[in-house]
């Protein structure tokens, strides 16, 4: 009898151990954590109950008084990022964040073989299971370097409601490159906000960047040209500074960048500045002018009082005026290389008292490699392009063998697009960023452009984060390894549909690539698909219209999926993905809508003779437009997305430049809207007649291929 109760006993407890094994995932792989950026050296991953964890171990340890400020900032910041998921009280999983000189952080070190190299020592950090105390530790040399690691720390907690997994791997990390950084455009439309700044601030740090460079053309607020900043439209000084002190407990230097040649239209275009210029009203300052250097050097003497970091960007690219007017015969004589290059060196002795080092855009010295070396050797170029070339060696090596310091400059391929053309962009970030690390470039400046005006930022983190990943991480980092990482790493999305709908809109550019039409531009969004300019453009966005559309439709499907499958973080990027969906869907749907109209009105006017089938002519006519026509689905198109779009810009930015693009959202619907009421001219004339005008006098294009 006891033998069997005994029996019985074991085959439970086996039957409870399969069950246990069944239900229990296995333990993760380094590359399952699906970290942004990749660590560099990750193994041992183990899996902590993460629900409760104790951070009062930090303040049991002693530390200098400003480096007890530094580690409660650490605390503090991956406290507020978690308090949503996580009880925090003193019998939880214990996170402590060490400096290496910490007795617990010399024996967690040893236990695990790890050591800090001399390469570690700015940036670098460890994360490794805590013995005796059964938690984790974050250890590293400088307070950088624990914020880093509380960083990747945040990465590691999986899971909602009560019982998050807290993922502890031996990590050993540390960057390729010591400056990374994103170039934000203020100057051509979106003017962000300050809660936006922060929030930006916050998550460029969360994924290690550490320079943040606003572009000025007209839009910081100087003492010395008060007529150029607009009321709303320009950054003040106290808010400079606000940012400055935000950004630097989050361990990011702001590089202001004012364009000090060109790109200065909005300047210039104001009547005591256009005898500055070298054209009447122009965009390029005339070297030769005695006012521009004391003008330039007023602009940086006010920002080096706001901005204290070593580094001051003085723009510089794109002088295409140069030579056309007031140095004509002086470019001439002398060559356009030497006359830019004398005047970026004669920039930088006006500015050598404020003691910034000072960036600069290569686009134009880089044509002029023989001649480079003569400017200061402490000048940093900075070598532009965002196309995805194989080699961009060409771009950086002329200023490296001149002994120039180098940062490359990718982009977002934001520009001019309904949404970031990320199958360019992460070409582009990839093999610039390689070929840098290759020839030894210092940093890298990420690019953001709104040449457009239309730039909504929050539709750009897939790119920004690349960039973190590939100036982070040593060599040429890989875009599938990334993409599939991303929505983990961005949204905490277990279910792999944030990457899965980020995919699908880059799917959405290569269709209108193989169309012919490069990828998903804002014009396609505008053009009238009645108008001639739009009956063209339709001839080769037809064939790809639903592909184009079933790309954006599946998009917003997995987005919310993705939403209903859980708690997701970075919502408002989200909502980014969604509206360039949206307008990405209603590209192709208005090159539908509008041969759908011309093919209706062409079999109603081959079947108006017929009195049989004047109810099917009727049909036909209020298909393309009344209640709910194809007319008035355009209208709806414009004017709803409008209203996204508007959300969607004050939530990020200040309402400044949104009126320029609101108007355009209406001049669109107004012009369908004015359509449904002359359609409805036609609807009379055929009821009371049963005579139909022409295509063209009914305001309709011709049928496709007619």
């Amino acid at each position: 009898m006891r033998l069997s109760s005994a029996l019985v006993l074991l085959a439970l407890l086996c039957a409870a151990a399969t069950t246990l094994a069944q239900t229990t995932p296995a333990a993760p792989t380094c590359a399952d954590l699906h970290l942004v950026p990749a660590p560099r050296e990750c193994s041992q991953v183990i899996s902590l109950p993460g629900g409760d964890q104790d951070l009062t171990g930090f303040g049991q340890r002693q530390f200098a008084p400003s480096k007890d400020t530094e580690v409660a900032f650490v605390r503090d910041d991956y406290y507020e990022s978690q308090k949503d998921r996580v009880r925090f009280h003193l019998d939880g999983q214990h996170v402590l964040f060490l400096f290496a000189s910490d007795k617990v952080a010399i024996e967690t070190l040893a236990k695990h073989h790890l050591k800090f190299d001399p390469a570690m020592h700015d940036e670098g950090y460890v994360i490794a299971p805590t013995s005796p105390l059964m938690g984790v530790a974050v250890i590293a040399e400088t307070s950088t370097g624990l914020f880093y690691g509380a960083q990747t720390l945040k990465q590691l907690l999986r899971g909602d409601g009560p019982f998050p997994q807290l993922y502890v791997p031996v990590i050993r990390d540390w960057p390729a490159m010591p400056h990374r950084g994103i170039s934000d455009d203020w100057s051509r439309g979106p003017l962000p906000n300050i809660d936006f700044l922060k929030r930006e601030i916050r998550t460029l740090a969360a994924y290690k960047y550490n320079i943040f460079s606003p572009y000025f053309e007209h839009t910081f607020a100087y003492s010395s040209t008060p007529v150029a900043a607009f009321p709303g439209g320009a950054m003040t000084p106290d808010e400079a500074r606000e940012l400055v002190a935000y950004a630097a407990q989050y361990h990011i230097t702001i590089v202001p960048e004012q364009e000090s040649f060109g790109h200065l239209h909005h300047l210039l275009k104001f009547e005591q500045y256009s005898a500055l210029g070298e054209t009447v009203h122009g965009s390029v300052l005339a070297p030769g002018d005695p006012a521009t250097l004391p003008l330039i050097g007023s602009w940086f003497t006010e920002l080096a009082s706001v901005f204290p970091g070593p580094y001051a960007h003085i723009g510089a690219d794109e002088t295409f005026e140069l030579g056309f007017g007031r140095t004509r015969d002086q470019v001439k004589q002398q060559g356009l290389g030497k006359v830019y290059l004398d005047f970026l060196a004669r920039i930088h002795a006006q500015l050598e008292p404020n003691h910034k080092q000072l960036l600069f855009w290569g686009d134009i010295a880089v044509n002029s490699p023989d001649l480079v070396g003569t400017l200061p050797k402490d000048m940093i170029a900075v070598p532009w392009e965002y196309d995805a070339k194989p080699d961009f060696t060409a771009l950086i090596l002329p200023f490296k063998n001149a002994g120039l310091q180098t940062w490359v400059a990718p982009g977002v391929n934001n520009w001019n697009r309904i949404y970031p053309n990320n199958n360019e962009a992460l070409g582009n970030i990839r093999a610039f960023v390689r070929d840098g690390q290759k020839l030894g470039s210092q940093g890298m400046l990420n690019t953001v452009w709104n040449d457009d005006g239309e730039g909504i930022f929050d539709e750009n983190w897939f790119g920004v984060l690349f960039g973190a990943a590939a100036s982070w991480q040593p060599g040429e980092s890989s875009q599938d390894a990334f993409t599939a990482s991303f929505g983990q790493a961005f949204h905490g999305d277990a279910t792999g549909k944030v990457s899965e709908a980020q995919r699908e809109i880059m799917a959405a550019h290569a269709a209108l690539n193989k169309a012919g039409l490069d990828d998903v531009q804002d014009v396609f969004f505008w053009v009238d698909p009645f108008s001639p300019e739009g009956q063209r453009l339709a001839a080769k966005l037809r064939p790809a219209a639903g592909e184009l559309r079933r790309h954006a439709e599946r998009a917003i499907t997995l987005v919310a999926e993705a939403r209903a499958s859980g708690k997701l973080q970075n919502q408002e990027a989200l909502d980014a993905l969604e509206l360039g969906a949206r307008r990405i869907d209603f590209i192709g749907f208005k090159t539908q809508a509008a041969d759908e109209c011309a093919a209706l009105y062409a079999q109603a006017q081959a079947l108006a003779a017929d009195k049989t089938r004047w109810d099917e002519v009727s049909e036909m006519l209020e298909t393309i437009g009344s209640n709910n026509g194809k007319l008035e689905d355009i209208r709806d198109g414009y004017s709803q997305l409008g209203e996204l779009f508007g959300q969607a810009w004050l939530r990020d930015n200040r309402p400044y430049w949104l009126a320029n693009n609101q108007a355009r959202y209406g001049q669109a619907a107004q012009l369908w809207v004015e359509r449904g009421f002359r359609w409805n001219l036609v609807l009379e004339r055929w009821w009371q007649t049963h005579t139909l005008p022409t295509a063209a006098e009914a305001g309709l294009p011709a049928p496709a291929g007619s």
